[in-house]
């Protein structure tokens, strides 16, 4: 789904075209000191890339810190040049690294000028999917025998993606798709249309997808089983500041080391955030703030007290 463009894009000169390559690594990124108890600064610029679960987080964090007086500026860019950014000092927060696999590349590039605020959620997963009523295709291996049904297309999003990466270099191959299918890139929100389009008219269609994702509230939807583990296993999604950032924002810095959230938190804001029909996303997530003080209470603790959503 779209995201709403909030502040202006950094410029595209030298910051785009580069892809997205995967490797197994655990957590990398220089590590931050502790909060020196100092002041924060109240002028911030967050990354933005416009998947599901970046708008819905960066937009509960927009809120959050306009309430706490901050100056947010969301600036919306694809995702080479919001590790550039960041990396670069342009950017002050990124809130939807994945790691171990996915953004694994990005981090080993730009790990001398980032720092590492932690994983905030531990649960996350690329995957092949078709609908429910697709009920002979079960695993990815299934696919060759309805590639005529499926137009020999795989529905993905965008070209630098991980989950475009890994799909093309991983999944395809290793399970021999290439010599039947085309992985058609576009975007997110051209996937989702596409899903919906085929849904709607109950015909097949295979597209790239991710958990966390709201598309499994909207569908009845089947991950196919990956034998080979070509999409990769578990991830954790991670929040990267720019160099400097801990000292800069040493409140901010112990509220988001301090940030987790479950499965159902998560699914519940994505719904009000991204969900069908939602035209406000920090309106969203204004709304879903109110409805779950604990989790401010355990994010920001003492500093949750003033806050009124």
């Amino acid at each position: 789904m779209d995201s709403h463009r909030r502040g202006t894009a950094l410029a595209a000169a030298g910051m785009s075209g580069a892809l997205l390559l995967t490797s197994c690594a655990g957590e990398s990124g220089s590590l931050i000191g502790g909060s020196d108890g100092g002041e924060d600064a109240k002028e911030i610029n967050i990354a933005l890339i416009g998947w599901e679960e970046a708008v819905a987080v960066t937009h509960m964090w927009e809120v959050i810190l306009e309430e706490k007086g901050y100056d947010v500026t969301v600036t919306e860019v694809d995702v080479a040049p919001a590790f550039q950014g960041v990396a670069d000092g342009d950017l002050d927060l990124y809130l939807d690294m994945w790691l171990p696999v996915t953004h694994h590349e990005y981090m080993q590039e730009h790990r001398d000028r980032i720092e590492s605020l932690g994983s905030w959620y531990d649960n996350a997963v690329l995957t092949l999917t078709v609908p429910e009523y697709m009920e002979d295709v079960r695993s990815i291996d299934d696919l060759p025998k309805y590639a005529e049904d499926l137009d020999g297309t795989i529905v993905g999003i965008e070209p630098d993606a991980g989950l475009t990466q890994v799909t093309r270099d991983q999944a395809m191959p290793g399970y021999r798709l290439e010599e039947d299918f085309e992985l058609e890139t576009s975007s997110g929100a051209e996937m989702m249309a596409e899903l919906d389009e085929a849904v709607l008219a109950q015909e097949p269609v295979v597209v790239t997808l991710w958990r966390p994702h709201p598309a499994y509230a909207q569908y009845d939807l089947k991950d196919l089983d990956d034998p080979q583990g070509a999409m990769g296993g578990t991830e954790g999604l991670h929040s990267i500041g720019r160099a400097g950032f801990a000292e800069d924002y040493p409140e901010l810095t112990d509220w988001i080391r301090n940030w987790s959230m479950n499965d159902d938190e998560l699914a519940s804001l994505e719904t009000l955030t991204v969900g069908p029909g939602v035209t406000d996303p920090a309106e969203g997530a204004r709304k879903w703030l109110a409805e779950n003080p604990l989790f401010l209470e355990r994010t920001l603790q003492e500093d949750a007290g003033d806050l009124e959503f």
